[in-house]
């Protein structure tokens, strides 16, 4: 088997961590590795496959020889570096949002939209991570009865704001200092824009839009930061164009690749972030129709937001590559 020689731009953040780590799991074909962050992170060592390696600065020359990076450095991070590794014909997978509207790069979701990855013209974009397990569960309800509407309202943890938030969230919990927005026994909504939504609630409708290729479909968002660790859990309606059962929508989810199906209320089984901690797939629950409107129902979705809604979704996109090579 052919292998490849990567390189991870943020290796030392949770996601780039948490790259690292899916990557070995994932046995990924790597050649030679190259961990790269800020001058700050510099000298760090981390583990893969039982040898150290030094995370190194990140400077444009860095690029050369390696086939594909994984970003996930934040945004302006991205716009510079970025251009630069792919005309350098360094592949990249960024996680950040600097890419993600932009018409000439695909947003992938390797089991929603993975033909669309053969467009790509060296830079591939990583959805939000709330928007990849929205999509996940969405797409056999799309492929087989049609989507009419979509609302959503997502419980996002507070890792997903990276180290910072996570120290903030223990700090606030053991006393440690706060701010005037403080996360622990609170919720929080991230960055207002003019228009009264949440940048997030701005991302996930129109990434959704871009990864099913709607601009028209009908969605409704509404985004919250809780004070949880382990993953991102979603309230979703859904009103299907065409008729459907219960039983039937419970058989199609136990047979989609990439989702567990966890619905068994007289057990009290459902997704929790605990349960989804740590895992890859996307995990469904509480199925319920909505007699409100025709043709809905209600569905509680959970993922790991470092795993599948970042790392994870990242590796799988370079898997399928060097599938395709």
């Amino acid at each position: 088997m052919k292998r490849y020689n990567v390189a991870i731009v943020g290796a030392g953040g949770l996601v780039g961590r948490a790259m690292l780590k899916v990557l070995e799991e994932q046995n990924f074909p790597v050649a030679r590795l190259g961990l790269f962050a800020s001058s700050r992170s510099a000298g760090t060592e981390l583990s893969f496959r039982g040898e150290n390696y030094k995370i190194e600065e990140l400077l444009p020359e860095v690029f050369e020889d390696f086939d594909i990076a994984l970003f996930s450095a934040g945004g302006s991070v991205s716009k510079e570096y970025a251009p630069i590794a792919a005309e350098k014909g360094c592949i990249v997978i960024d996680n950040s949002s600097a890419w993600r509207m932009d018409p000439e790069v695909p947003l992938i979701v390797p089991e929603v939209n993975p033909h669309h990855l053969q467009n790509h013209k060296g830079i591939i974009a990583n959805p939000n991570c709330s928007t990849i397990q929205l999509v996940v569960a969405l797409k056999p309800l799309s492929d087989n009865f049609g989507l009419k509407r979509v609302v959503c309202s997502t419980y996002q943890s507070i890792s997903g704001a990276g180290n910072k938030g996570v120290e903030k969230l223990m700090n606030e919990i053991t006393g440690k200092g706060t701010d005037n927005q403080p996360i622990a026994f609170n919720l929080l909504f991230h960055q207002f824009e003019p228009s009264g939504f949440t940048v997030e609630e701005s991302k996930m409708i129109n990434e959704t839009r871009k990864i099913f290729g709607n601009e028209s479909l009908p969605l409704a968002f509404t985004c919250v930061r809780v004070p949880t660790l382990g993953g991102h859990c979603e309230s979703v309606n859904v009103e299907l164009e065409s008729s459907y059962e219960i039983e039937d929508i419970k058989r199609l989810y136990a047979n989609t690749v990439g989702v567990v199906l966890m619905d068994d209320t007289s057990r009290d089984s459902y997704p929790t972030p605990q349960i989804t901690q740590d895992t890859d797939p996307v995990y469904i629950g509480r199925i319920r129709r909505d007699d409100s409107a025709e043709n809905a129902l209600y569905l509680w979705v959970a993922a790991d937001n470092l795993r599948k809604g970042a790392a994870t979704n990242a590796v799988q996109i370079a898997q399928l590559l060097i599938k395709e090579n």
